[in-house]
């Protein structure tokens, strides 16, 4: 497995990838990760193999493995029959061309709109549009190029196959959620008394604090929200470069004391935080899948989620949560129709992420990895037993 994200950076890839290595060996496969070297050698996790790389310092956390390596010597010393790569950028290229060289299957999983990300991080000269058509040119090509293309959901792949209609295999498969972690007998009393949630409403966000999570608009909503609901907290778990902005947008709204700002959380602690609210929501039109939206159904949280792209896939209005539009007006009137009676969505969260457990979706993957070894040596004139 490539990456162009891993450790001691999480996000939705990171979280990802490790839950599918981990259900991959579970049932006897060998996974081996190729990853950017983090910034400090400390950080090194054993067994994983690490190109150089250099820190991205448009979005912190994140190293761009961009020198040569010895990427073909190293798959044919492992001796690998599948190369799955997580990423768009340098590991893609990378994996590709090792998959020619060598031979191997490649498949490519398409966690990130980097057309979107690309519209709060771009570090060239040139204006957004001509950016987007470079970015799409050279999607449309890598995207054309692997046995499988895999997409976390529908809304995606439809979305995908608009821009590059070129794709040899084109597969849905979400990343699934981990129910030995995530279940609804967590307690969340701990994490309300450390913070002095008790006897509030809670609001979670949980993820990477960043631009494109488009979290102004959830407290421009909650100004509205606490109007009817002078009870509710709003506790943003995370890190990230918007978090200063937000934090003076706080103060700008006069809502500062009633927003909890707590940092990074260990990830052994997010279970406990899912557990503590009443309610989570995702103003985020950036996602692919929204694992955040399953971990917290898994508990049997209902989930506020913007009407747009894989959110409003997975969310059944009146069921396991409720969708707003792009307005704080919106985001405050359907959040709070989960606020005052959570435990109505309760049956239908955990139901949906029921849906989604880890281990039917990683077999799905196997019977896609089987294809992409036939296919592949379809191709280039190989029988395999």
């Amino acid at each position: 497995m490539f990456t162009d994200s891993y450790l001691p950076t999480r996000d939705g890839v990171v979280t990802s990838l490790l839950l599918t290595k981990r259900e991959l060996e579970r049932m006897g496969h060998q996974v081996y990760i190729f990853a950017p070297c983090p910034a400090k050698g400390g950080e090194r996790e054993e067994g994983v193999h690490y190109f150089r790389s250099i820190g991205f310092n448009r979005y912190s956390g994140y190293r761009i493995p961009l020198f040569p390596t010895n990427k073909c010597e190293i798959l044919t010393h492992l001796d690998v029959d599948v190369i799955h790569v997580h990423g768009l950028m340098f590991q893609a290229v990378r994996s590709l061309l090792a998959g020619r060289a060598l031979g191997k299957p490649v498949v490519l999983t398409f966690h990130t709109m980097v057309t979107d990300a690309a519209r709060f991080y771009n570090f060239t000269p040139f204006p957004e549009w001509v950016v987007q058509l470079g970015l799409w040119s050279y999607l449309r090509i890598i995207l054309s190029r692997p046995e499988v293309v895999i997409a976390p959901t529908h809304t995606i792949k439809m979305e995908i196959k608009r821009y590059a209609p070129h794709i040899r295999r084109f597969e849905v498969i979400p990343t699934g959620v981990d129910l030995d972690r995530f279940h609804p007998d967590i307690d969340g009393g701990a994490v309300r008394e450390r913070y002095g949630l008790q006897g509030k409403k809670v609001i979670l966000h949980l993820g990477r604090i960043a631009w494109e999570k488009n979290i102004d608009l959830v407290l421009r909503g909650f100004t509205r929200l606490l109007r009817r609901e002078p009870e509710a907290v709003l506790v943003m778990v995370g890190e990230g470069p918007a978090k200063e902005h937000l934090q003076e947008l706080a103060r700008e709204l006069n809502v500062e004391d009633k927003v909890l700002f707590t940092g990074f959380v260990p990830d052994d602690e997010l279970p406990q935080f899912y557990a503590a609210c009443d309610v989570l929501t995702l103003a985020s039109k950036f996602e692919t899948q929204g694992l955040v939206i399953l971990e917290a159904m898994a508990l049997g949280k209902p989930v506020s989620g913007i009407r747009y792209r894989a959110v409003e896939e997975l969310i059944r209005e009146g069921e396991n949560g409720e969708l707003f539009n792009e307005t704080p007006q919106s985001w405050a009137s359907a959040t709070l129709r989960l606020l005052r009676d959570p435990e109505r969505y309760r049956e239908g969260a955990l139901a949906r992420a029921n849906e989604f457990s880890a281990g039917q979706w990683t077999t799905r993957l196997v019977d896609i990895y089987r294809y992409a070894v036939q296919s592949k040596a379809a191709r280039v004139g190989r029988k395999v037993l």
